[in-house]
C-alpha cells in the first residue's frame, strides 16, 4: 500500500511541476490591468514596507526567483523582471512576501533558517548511510540514517507554512495598494496556488518515502 501512494505522489509531483509552468505560462501572456512588471510592483511593495535597502536584482531562467536572506535581495527571473503581466506581478510580490517575514521575523521562516545548515548535511549523508546499512544489513546505520532524512522532511514540511504566508501576503498587498484590480485577483490565486502546489508534492513524497523507511527498518529489526 505504502508503494502505491509513493507512486501516485510521484505523479503528483510530475503534475504538479507541469501545473507550475503551465498556469505561469498562460498568464504571462495576460497583463495587468495597472502596466506595473515584476520589478516595479516588487520594489513598491518592499518601500512600502520599509525595505528601502533590499535590492531586486534580476536572474536567468524560467521560474529562478528566490529572496536570499543572507545577501538580503530579491532576485527575480528575467521573465518576472521586466514583464508585466499578472504572473509577473505575482511572483515578484511573493518574494517580496519573504523578505517581509524576515523583517517581522516569521517564526516558521527563522526556524527554517535556523535549520538550514543541519538539514543541508543531513540530507547530503543520509542516502550513503541508508545505501551502506542495507547493503551490510546494519541496523543502526540505517536508524542513523532514518534520523538524518527525517530532518530533510521536517525543513520540508516547516516550508509549507513560510511559502502559504508568503503567498497570503502578496495578494493581500496586490489588492489593498491596488497592484491588481479585483477581477485580477482570481488569476493571481492560480499562479501562487499552482506553485505552492509542487511544494506540497515534495513534501508529500518525502513523508511518504519516510514511512516506508522506518517500516523496513521496524520489519528487519
Amino acid at each position: 500500500m505504502i508503494y502505491l501512494l509513493i507512486i501516485i505522489a510521484f505523479i503528483l509531483t510530475i503534475w504538479a511541476q507541469f501545473r507550475v509552468k503551465s498556469t505561469f505560462n498562460r498568464y504571462a501572456q495576460v497583463p495587468n490591468e495597472n502596466g506595473l512588471s515584476g520589478y516595479e510592483a516588487a520594489r513598491h511593495m518592499l518601500d512600502s514596507n520599509g525595505l528601502q535597502d533590499i535590492p531586486i536584482e534580476p536572474v536567468p531562467g524560467t521560474l529562478s526567483d528566490h529572496y536570499d536572506p543572507i545577501h538580503r535581495v530579491v532576485r527575480l527571473s528575467e521573465p518576472v523582471y521586466y514583464e508585466r503581466s499578472i504572473s509577473a506581478v505575482s511572483v515578484a510580490c511573493h518574494e517580496v512576501g519573504h523578505a517581509i517575514q524576515h523583517k517581522v521575523h516569521y517564526p516558521m521562516l527563522v526556524l527554517r533558517h535556523r535549520i538550514f545548515p543541519l538539514v543541508n548535511f543531513a540530507s547530503g549523508i543520509a542516502p550513503f548511510l541508508l545505501l551502506a546499512g542495507f547493503m551490510f544489513n546494519y541496523f543502526n546505520l540505517i536508524g542513523i540514517g532514518i534520523i538524518f532524512f527525517s530532518a530533510s522532511v521536517a525543513f520540508q514540511l516547516i516550508t509549507l507554512p513560510v511559502e502559504f504566508n508568503a503567498s497570503n501576503r502578496a495578494r493581500q498587498v496586490m489588492v489593498e495598494q491596488g497592484y491588481i484590480r479585483n477581477e485580477e485577483e482570481r488569476g493571481v490565486a492560480k499562479v501562487l496556488n499552482a506553485a505552492a502546489l509542487t511544494y506540497v508534492a515534495a513534501a508529500l513524497v518525502s513523508l511518504l518515502e519516510l514511512i516506508r523507511l522506518i517500516g523496513i527498518f521496524n520489519n528487519r529489526d
